[in-house]
Formats: structure tokens, C-alpha cells, sequence
């Protein structure tokens, strides 16, 4: 659940058979693509012998040596790729100063989150003027004098875990692991280690801990935890069992709980998703719910948060998010099952194309307001606050965006439209009443179209795919493209608003999102029908939609891109096997491409709970269906391929980060070099001279991420793709 940390300042995203290898290495061919290539040749690697067998099947990985992080080779090897990217790049460098130009200047002097209220104090965050990071603070308004109070201030690259501000507003909890391991203890303020308390350990290693507490404060959740009486014990909601969770909270002496477990057979409940019980605490162990509240039809739960007067759900209605509050006390009759909307909800207006509902921090448990980032491709964040009680919203900020760049001036490029209110899911049964002050958001859609197509897969299965351009400056069949996916661990494709993005939809790109299976999109069936023994579908849907841009129009049949994060990188290299002559180039961040060799070391960080969403390689059926598909197994040999920019950072496969996201953050530096060095010894030599790494020597999984520094990796990111769709000049 994401409702408990603090809101973070967001920046505002077949092969071919015919060989080349007799080409001049100056130049690509048309059918390598022409561009300059550096003087001198790209890094070779030293390779030893390395014989992999699994499940009688043996075949060698002369660059399993890169897993050892210490071997000073390796570094050696990365400075070196380093180089030749440098060099590479070097025709780009007046481009990469324009582009990140334009980006810097869209982005105001001073960047503030509106305060929030929690308790007497005004909790927010913002970016001094001229500096990369925020600064955390808080006022006391006492009076009517303002007390402020900087809680932290970040310098330099940090990731920090999860940040928690004590109830009475005098301390700031945050984790920490300098060990690696998943262990909860119980301090004294005031005494020191050596009296800690160990509440609970979790010895197996395919599980994580998350440690929160109810909204009100009265419980700690590992287990449940007496938060007045932590070392009384530990009480369990139920016996664990793969693949089912528990998220719990507390209100006037019942526990509400969303699970997803399976429902005793009563013919009433035949999904796989997510649904909301209730029990008395003292019921808590022996699982008697008095309750079952249960989605509306084509409708999924996905989120719920707890105020004193009120219940939020997150629902989504056919891949659409939407909020909906209920009344305390929810008067329902003893072991009941209802509907939500027995229960009379409200649901928030939102604008009909939100593409991105995030919460707000929402700490206060005696709070009547909840706040909402809205965002869509064409609609820069804006932050409502929606009244519970009086059901109206008011518009609290929407992110500036300075336009003045340096190809176009502001009232050229924007002209701001209101956007319409989207319609309630059943208007003749549910209430969604509309701000008193007719405050509306504001989109640039006169100037952006943003239209959501669905494309059939390879199963006849519809795949959402949202597709963004300029309405002036696209050509239909003669524009460049670039399509972003990520397809894992059920997440949502992140579309929100990114200001960066301009400097390629100003040019006449076209920018589309993928919504593959394995991602998130309203039930879990969404994701099974992508993961395990099912990532294939993930991989078919996204060729599936890159054709469909070409073949629709919307991109050059040789100029659509792609880009891939974490995971995501998993995905563009799986897909680029498959089809390598539909991409023209792609940028694989931090990828996971050495997905059969890392899930067969249950020693590397992750591997075991990553079982879930790839599969176990010690299973026969799973190793089949991994090995068929990993990236680094299946490059086509001798084809010509994409253009390539691989990310990578050292400290990320050093650092043990916090996996109470279900996400992948852990990718080690070796798979991208790995992957880069295979790549050139399989592929066409000319087509490979244009696979490039560049890796962070300081950096970690989330990247280095200044305010500005962030304009200048992506001026880099976009430098590289103009480079290889030969379009790197103005």
C-alpha cells in the first residue's frame, strides 16, 4: 500500500537473415542504417570457459566472469565502455546542449509541494532555487505565528528507505539494513542497542518485511502488534499462503482488512481479486469476518485507506482508475456479504482522461480532506483536495510548466483547455457531485491529442495502448516514434505528465505506452496472463503494438523506438529477439537481461521472489519457458539489430535496498554488459558498433537524479535516439 509515506517531488518517463559484415565500418548501409561510427573499435572483453548445465541442457557463458563485482577487470572493461560511448556520442554533444536547454528552462526557478496537514503542523517539500535537491520541512502555526522547521535536507545521490514521523510529531523513524537481512526490533527511546527487542525475524528468504501501523496508530502491522503493548506478542491475520495478502487497518475496535484469499464456497464470489472484510479485534486470530464487501461488476479494489469519519477505496473500472469514499460507521448487517454500492459511496470527480491517480501522504487520521496527484500525458500534475464530508473538491496547485524554450514560445506551444469531468460508472445509482466553485484542471489537449487504442495480440486479446503526439507537428507515416513498456509485478505503466517529453512531441514524435500483460491494469488476471509460465504474452503484446503504430500510420515503418526500465529493460530485449527489424533503436535502463543465469543463483539478492512473476528455472516446465525467451539467451544470430544505449550503475548491484515494493530494484551492473558484449559478438559488426553502455560509477538502481542533472540524462537518452534515426540535426 502506498498511503503512508511521504509524497515525493516528482521531475515534471522475425530476424533478418542478410549479414552486413562486409560493409565499410565507417558508415552503416541502408539496411544497417547510415550514421558516423567512432574511429576506433568498441570494447572486447575477455572470455572464459564457463559451461552451464540445467536439466540436461549445457551450453557455455564465457562472460559469467562479470558477476564478480570485485574483479578488477570488470571495472576496467566498464571505463572502457564508458569511452567508447563518450565517442560515440561526441557528434551529439550540440544536440544533447539544446535538448537539456529546453528541458532546464521549463522547469520554474522554485519547485513546492502545497503543505499538508498533519495534526498542528504543515508538512512539505521543495527545491531551492538553483539547487538539484529537495528539502523536507514542516510549519507549526501556533497564533498565528509560523514556526518552520527543514527535517531533512538531501545532498547528493541517496535512496532512501521507508520515512515514518512519530505521532506526537517529535521524531523522524526511517529504515535502515546494513546487513541484508529482514529483521524487526523494538527500542526504548533513550537506551541504546544492546537492550533492542527482536518483535520478529523472517528467516525465509522468498519474503520480505513492511513494517507500518494502522492509520489511527493503535496497531503495528508485521503481524498485529499492540502498539501500546509492543512486547506482548505477535497475533497472525492467518496462515501464510503463496501468493495471498493481507492489508490491514483499524477503526473503532474492528480491524478492516483487503485480501485477496480465496472465500469460502458460498457461490457468491468466483474472482481472484481484491475484496474488503471486517472482524472485531479480539476476532483477529480465528478469522471470524463478520463482513465481505465486494466490488461492483467489471469493477476491481485495488487500494483502501481509513479516516476517521471515512473509507477510501481505489477501484478501477475497466482499466480506469477511480475514487470513491464511504461514511463511518458503515452500518451493515452481522456475516453479511454486500456490494460497494449498497454502501452509498461518493465517488471523487477526476478528469475523464486520468491516465495516473497517486495518493497524497493523507497522514492524518482525523482529517475529513484526502488528497489526489491527477496526471495524464497531456495534463501537468494537479493536486485536489477532495472534502469527504461536504462531497466538493478544490483544485489545491497544478505544476507550472514554463514553455518560453528555445524553439517555441509559450503561447505558441499552450493554449490551456478545461477538462471535462468523467462520468460517474452508473449514473442512475451513483453520486459524484461536481466543486461548488466550478474550479476546473486544465490540459493541453488543443495542442496534444492523447488517444487510447486497443490493439490485438497475438491470442486475439486486446492490449490498451495509449498514443500521444502533436497535433502540428506529426505526419502521419513519416514521423519518428518512440514506445515505452514495462509489463511485470502487476504495476501500472507510469503516463503521467512529463515536461521532458516535450522536446520530442515538439519535433513530431509520437509517444505511445503499452499496457502488455504482466503489468497492472484493475484485476490480477492482468498480471498472471503475463507472468510465469505466461511472460511470453508480455513480449507478443508489445511487438504487437509497435507493428500497430507502423502499420496504423502513426510511425515511419523505420523509425520507432523503444524504452524500457528495470524490468522493463527484461521486456525490450525480449522483443527486439523477436522482431529486431521493427525497432530502429532502444535505451534499456538498469535492463534485467540476464534473466535464466540470474534466477538459476538463489544467492544473488531478489532471485527467489522474482520465482512469482518469471517462474523457478529448477522446475523443468519454468527453465523451458524462461531460456526460451531470456534476452541474453536469444539474440538472433548474424541479423542486423537496433541501435542500442544500455544504463547501468555499479552501486546497484552493491547496495541491498528495501523490497517492500513489489518491483524489481535490484539489476546488476553485470547484465548489461554482459548482454552488451553477446550482442557484439552475435549480431551483424557493423549494426553492434552502435550498442553502447554507459554506466554510472556512483549511482544506484533510481539513477543520480538532481533536479537539473535529470535534464541532462535525458538530453543524452534522446541525443542517442535522433542520433540513430539519423535525425541529430536541426
Amino acid at each position: 500500500m502506498a498511503f503512508r509515506t511521504l509524497a515525493v517531488l516528482r521531475h515534471s518517463t522475425t530476424s533478418l537473415t542478410k549479414s552486413c559484415r562486409t560493409i565499410p565500418s565507417s558508415f552503416f548501409s541502408s539496411s544497417c542504417h547510415r550514421f558516423t561510427l567512432p574511429p576506433e573499435a568498441p570494447p572486447s572483453p575477455k572470455k572464459i570457459p564457463f559451461t552451464v548445465s540445467v536439466h540436461r541442457k549445457t551450453w557455455q557463458d564465457p562472460y559469467h566472469w562479470m558477476s564478480n563485482t570485485n574483479d578488477p577487470h570488470l571495472l576496467d572493461h566498464l571505463h572502457r565502455e564508458n569511452t567508447y560511448a563518450d565517442a560515440f556520442m561526441a557528434d551529439t554533444l550540440k544536440m544533447q546542449s539544446t535538448l537539456s536547454s529546453e528541458m532546464k528552462s521549463r522547469i520554474p526557478a522554485t519547485i513546492s509541494t502545497p503543505p499538508e496537514r498533519w495534526g498542528s503542523w504543515l508538512y512539505y517539500q521543495y527545491i531551492p532555487e538553483g539547487k538539484e535537491f529537495p528539502v523536507l520541512c514542516r510549519k507549526l502555526e501556533t497564533g498565528g505565528t509560523v514556526i518552520v522547521d527543514n527535517i531533512i535536507s538531501i545532498a547528493g545521490y541517496v535512496h532512501v528507505g521507508t520515512c515514518r514521523v512519530s505521532p506526537d510529531h517529535n521524531y523522524l523513524a526511517y529504515t535502515l539494513d546494513i546487513s541484508g537481512g529482514e529483521r524487526v526490533l523494538c527500542r526504548k527511546l533513550g537506551s541504546d542497542y544492546v537492550n533492542d527487542f527482536p518483535v520478529f525475524t523472517e528467516s525465509d528468504s522468498s519474503f520480505c518485511v513492511d513494517i507500518t501501523s494502522t492509520k489511527d496508530g493503535k496497531f503495528i502491522t508485521v503481524y498485529i502488534i499492540d502498539s501500546a503493548n509492543p512486547m506482548d506478542g505477535l497475533q497472525r491475520i492467518c496462515k501464510r499462503t503463496s501468493a495471498v495478502q493481507y492489508f490491514v487497518e483499524h477503526h473503532s475496535g474492528l480491524f478492516y482488512i483487503l485480501t485477496n484469499a480465496p472465500m469460502p464456497d458460498d457461490g457468491q464470489w468466483f474472482g481472484e481479486d481484491y475484496y474488503l472484510v471486517r472482524c472485531r479485534v479480539e476476532d483477529i486470530e480465528s478469522a471470524k469476518w463478520e463482513n465481505t464487501i465486494l466490488p461492483d461488476n467489471d469493477m476491481s479494489i485495488c487500494d483502501m485507506d481509513i479516516f476517521n469519519g471515512h473509507l477510501v477505496l481505489s477501484l478501477n473500472k475497466k482499466g480506469l482508475p477511480l475514487l470513491c469514499s464511504v461514511d463511518f460507521p458503515i452500518q451493515i448487517d452481522s456475516k453479511q456479504q454486500i456490494y460497494i454500492q449498497d454502501l452509498k459511496p461518493w465517488y471523487f470527480p477526476m478528469p475523464s482522461n486520468a491516465c495516473n491517480v497517486v495518493p497524497g501522504s493523507n497522514h492524518d487520521f482525523l482529517n475529513d480532506v484526502y488528497r489526489v496527484v491527477l496526471s495524464s500525458p497531456v495534463m501537468p500534475d494537479v493536486i485536489v483536495d477532495y472534502d469527504m464530508s461536504r462531497q466538493t473538491y478544490s483544485i489545491v496547485h497544478q505544476e507550472e510548466v514554463i514553455c518560453d524554450s528555445v524553439r517555441q514560445s509559450c503561447t505558441e506551444i499552450f493554449e490551456q483547455s478545461t477538462v471535462e469531468t468523467q462520468e460517474a460508472p452508473s449514473s442512475d445509482k451513483i453520486e459524484c457531485s461536481t466543486n461548488s466553485g466550478s474550479q476546473l484542471w486544465n490540459e493541453f489537449s488543443q495542442v496534444f491529442c492523447c488517444q487510447r487504442e486497443e490493439v490485438i495480440s497475438h491470442d486475439g486479446v486486446r492490449v490498451p495502448l495509449t498514443i500521444v503526439y502533436s497535433r502540428e507537428s506529426w505526419q502521419k507515416g513519416l514521423s519518428p516514434g518512440l514506445l515505452v513498456g514495462y509489463g511485470a509485478y502487476g504495476e501500472d505503466l507510469d503516463k503521467s505528465w512529463c515536461s521532458d517529453r516535450l522536446s520530442l512531441l515538439e519535433r513530431g514524435w509520437v509517444v505511445a505506452f503499452a499496457d502488455v500483460r504482466g503489468g497492472g491494469l484493475g484485476d490480477s488476471s492482468w498480471h498472471k496472463s503475463g507472468s510465469g509460465l505466461n511472460k511470453h504474452n508480455s513480449i507478443f503484446d508489445f511487438v504487437s503494438c509497435g507493428n500497430y503504430l507502423v502499420n496504423e500510420g502513426y510511425v515511419q515503418s523505420d523509425q520507432l523506438g523503444a524504452i524500457g526500465w528495470s524490468a522493463g529493460g527484461f521486456l525490450i530485449g525480449a522483443a527486439m529477439n523477436m522482431s529486431p527489424q521493427l525497432f530502429r533503436a532502444a535505451i534499456l535502463k538498469v535492463p534485467f537481461l540476464d534473466v535464466c543465469n540470474t534466477l538459476l543463483d538463489p544467492s544473488l539478492p531478489l532471485t527467489i521472489l522474482d520465482y512469482e512473476e518469471f517462474g523457478n528455472p529448477q522446475i523443468q516446465s519454468n527453465f523451458d519457458s524462461i531460456f526460451s525467451y531470456s534476452p541474453y539467451d536469444n539474440i538472433p544470430q548474424g541479423s542486423c539489430f537496433p541501435s542500442v544505449l544500455v544504463t547501468a550503475a555499479v552501486n546497484d548491484s552493491r547496495q541491498p535496498y528495501s523490497c517492500s515494493s513489489s518491483s524489481r530494484c535490484m539489476v546488476g551492473v553485470w547484465e548489461g554488459a554482459k548482454w552488451v558484449a553477446k550482442v557484439r559478438d552475435s549480431t551483424c559488426s557493423n549494426c553492434s558498433r552502435a550498442v553502447i553502455m554507459k554506466t554510472s560509477m556512483i549511482g544506484g538502481h533510481f539513477g543520480e537524479g538532481g533536479h537539473y542533472g535529470q535534464c541532462d540524462e535525458t538530453a543524452y537518452e534522446y541525443a542517442f535516439l535522433m542520433k540513430a534515426f539519423g535525425i541529430s540535426k536541426e
